[in-house]
């Protein structure tokens, strides 16, 4: 019988099968997370949901903390990887700039869990996303996108100047956000399905419209 494989041939396949283990335990604990919140979420439901146990869970993670910090990690670094993968350079700035709301508002509907995680942490007060050692890299991408198309549009007069990208970042988020987060309590008072696929293209077309009228307000004007 021939010996299994030992150091470094071994090792690729361990590293390989360690990062299966760790991607399925963030899976599930991102369902877990969303669905019951940082309080209700329990380590052993996770464990009894994946092919590993609660030991290595924290082995992997450090805590029960730990696992929810690298759930929030991994969330804001999908929109973010998708935010930097974006080609927009060769768009025109205000096509450009509707692009990156698009996609925003593309990832947003089909990711309700990431929109139920923001709203989770928010209610902690941002306790846990704070303690996290990457913190600063998660908002780089969407501000370095976010100003180089601002700083386009402003060389070529089409942009006002007392936006920055944080400004027009807050208002990309808020109507996403708020589309999906208050999509039922919207529906119980006002009898209306902001996610309706009938209406997508609809608010799709509102939400650029919105962000460019906004950062072509005043220009020109005395």
């Amino acid at each position: 019988m021939s010996a299994q494989p030992t150091g470094p041939i071994g090792a690729p396949e361990r590293q390989r099968d360690a990062e299966r283990t760790r991607a399925e335990i963030l899976d599930i604990a991102t369902a877990e997370f969303a669905d019951r919140g940082y309080a209700g979420a329990r380590v052993d439901e996770i464990a009894a949901r994946t092919r590993t146990t609660k030991r290595m869970i924290y082995y992997y993670f450090g805590s029960k903390e730990g696992l929810y910090v690298a759930v929030l990690e991994r969330a804001y670094q999908g929109i973010r990887a998708l935010e930097q993968q974006l080609d927009v350079d060769h768009l025109d700035p205000a096509r450009a700039m509707r692009a990156l709301a698009e996609l925003t508002f593309d990832h947003h509907e089909s990711h309700p869990a990431f929109i139920r995680l923001v709203s989770i942490e928010n209610i902690h007060h941002a306790e846990h996303l704070r303690t996290s050692p990457i913190l600063p890299g998660l908002a780089a991408p969407a501000v370095d996108v976010l100003g180089r198309i601002l700083e386009r549009g402003r060389r070529a007069g089409l942009f006002r100047e007392d936006v920055d990208a944080l400004d027009v970042h807050m208002v990309i988020s808020s109507f996403c956000i708020f589309r999906t987060a208050n999509r039922h309590t919207f529906q119980a008072i006002f009898d209306r399905d902001l996610l309706d696929p009938g209406r997508r293209d609809h608010y799709r077309r509102m939400l650029g419209d919105l962000v460019l009228e906004y950062l072509t307000a005043h220009v020109g004007r005395a």
